[in-house]
């Protein structure tokens, strides 16, 4: 692992081969896989779980009870939420659980309310807000964000009829 001198990790759950850049904090019960990379300007609070192969870009930051699994793209400034009552100085007993699952991307400026999923392969772009939770392999974008399409495992976009933009028809009925 590499930590920037100017970043603040306080815990020792980081993976080998993972890169912390500048001035980040990692609070001391977060849990960081291998191979990740946390670019600069990222704050992960403590009852937060990341897996192996993560890519976290600049300004993102991760509240309690969010999970990321392996193989996930994060884009600048994604923002999560962890309380759906939010007030000042009063805390709910558990913060809600927010799962980003194996292989989803999530484009930047977009924004998960709290307690929702993500699923395996999902793809949500860019300055989307999620209001629900996400199927796998499914497209969704906009505000509330709206499912528009499919993607594979590959990364091919589809639209809602299982066509690329070239005209290549995919079998949609694996995705549903």
């Amino acid at each position: 692992m590499t930590i920037h001198s100017s970043s603040d990790v306080q815990t020792k759950n980081v993976g080998k081969d993972t890169y912390v850049w500048q001035f980040c904090v990692i609070l001391k019960d977060a849990v960081i896989g291998e191979n990740c990379n946390i670019n600069s300007h990222v704050f992960i609070e403590n009852d937060v779980a990341i897996g192996n192969n993560v890519t976290i870009k600049s300004g993102v930051q991760i509240w309690d009870g969010v999970i990321i699994q392996d193989n996930v793209f994060i884009g600048p400034n994604v923002t999560f939420t962890n309380d759906l009552i939010p007030r000042s100085k009063h805390y709910p007993k558990a913060f809600e659980k927010t799962v980003i699952k194996k292989g989803a991307s999530v484009g930047a400026n977009a924004t998960i309310v709290a307690g929702h999923t993500v699923g395996d392969y999902a793809f949500i772009g860019a300055g989307s807000v999620v209001t629900k939770n996400i199927p796998p392999h499914h497209v969704y974008y906009g505000n509330p964000a709206a499912h528009k399409g499919y993607i594979t495992k590959e990364g091919i976009l589809l639209d809602l009829k299982g066509k690329t933009k070239e005209g290549l028809q995919f079998d949609i009925q694996q995705f549903k």
